[in-house]
């Protein structure tokens, strides 16, 4: 008695697509055809198939599942911070994509340094210098806004005596404002360090405006106390760590002249300005001693190795060497 085949499915020899060939044809296809036909396996019960995955319990299967994610999320984790290690800063993808196509790469800054010549490189140090000169000049405008103000209102809308004046008490104080903020911030070492934080330079142009205002507060103190005929107050000096510089004796002598024509209350301002004034001639000097000295270095080093330019020659023969 049969059974039809969909009932419990097709027989296993039904499945081979050589069953109605000559056995002697199928035995020599089975030898030369490449594509050898493999009877498939009859599936198992999906009861068979997964006879764990029920037995299993579900909390099991929930830790092993965070683990799993935990570890990609490290692994994730980690390559992306190598890979952030490895782009510079002007990369716009900060996570390390592109990372390969950063490895040569360069600043412009060092390529530029690198291919300076020698005249450039001490113009670098001067201009550094008179660009910090120039900064001063704008960091003392700033906190002299209010006696600019002042003088631009007295000239727009001025009074008898102002007009008669041509506001010269507004314009007295904006002056002394500017002169006194700039040598405030000298002394207290705002030309020292260029390429500071601006917190920094930030902090020194409030103290600066803060030690202003004490030496007119002072000055307003002793005027008073004249006026009253009381034996003027004593102040203690303005910085209370001061500049130790080494000058000549003509060098002091000049600086005690100036000072004996400045106020007693600004004169510990006009001292330590001079002072710095006087260390950062110092340093530039240094720094181009310093470039120059590097050069000569380079330039005996290309005579050596028998690579001297032409430039070389001409300053080896105006140095007299």
């Amino acid at each position: 008695m049969g059974y039809p085949d969909g009932l419990f499915g097709p027989r296993q020899e039904d499945s081979n697509p050589l069953r109605k060939l000559d056995p002697k044809l199928r035995e020599y296809l089975e030898k030369e055809s490449p594509v050898k036909v493999t009877l498939a396996a009859p599936p198992r019960p999906q009861q068979q198939q997964e006879p764990n995955s029920a037995a299993r319990p579900a909390g099991t299967q929930q830790q092993q599942q965070q683990q799993q994610q935990q570890q990609q999320q490290q692994q994730q984790q980690q390559t992306t911070q190598e890979g952030a290690a490895a782009v510079p800063s002007e990369s716009l993808f900060p996570d390390g994509r592109y990372a390969h196509l950063w490895r040569t790469y360069r600043p412009q800054a060092v390529v530029d340094a690198e291919t300076k010549t020698d005249h450039e490189k001490v113009m670098d140090v001067i201009e550094g210098f008179n660009t910090r000169k120039a900064q001063i000049g704008r960091v003392a405008l700033e906190n002299c806004a209010m006696e600019q103000g002042a003088w631009s209102d007295c000239m727009k809308d001025p009074d008898f005596k102002s007009r008669m004046t041509l506001c010269s008490d507004q314009v007295r104080k904006f002056e002394r404002c500017y002169a006194m903020q700039a040598k405030l911030l000298k002394a207290l070492g705002y030309m020292a360090t260029y390429g500071r934080p601006a917190s920094v330079e930030e902090e020194i142009q409030m103290h600066a405006d803060k030690l202003y205002h004490r030496m007119l507060e002072q000055e307003e103190a002793i005027e008073k106390a004249k006026k009253e005929g009381r034996e003027p107050p004593k102040f203690g000096p303005l910085f209370d760590k001061k500049e130790e510089v080494k000058v000549d004796a003509e060098t002091e002598k000049r600086w005690k002249d100036m000072l004996d024509k400045v106020p007693e209350t600004a004169r510990d301002a006009e001292l330590e300005a001079l002072k710095a004034d006087r260390k950062s001639a110092l340093e530039e000097g240094d720094k181009i001693e310093s470039v120059l000295q590097q050069q000569s270095k380079e330039r005996e080093a290309r005579r050596a190795a028998g690579r001297e330019t032409f430039g070389d020659k001409i300053i080896r023969m105006w140095l007299g060497k």
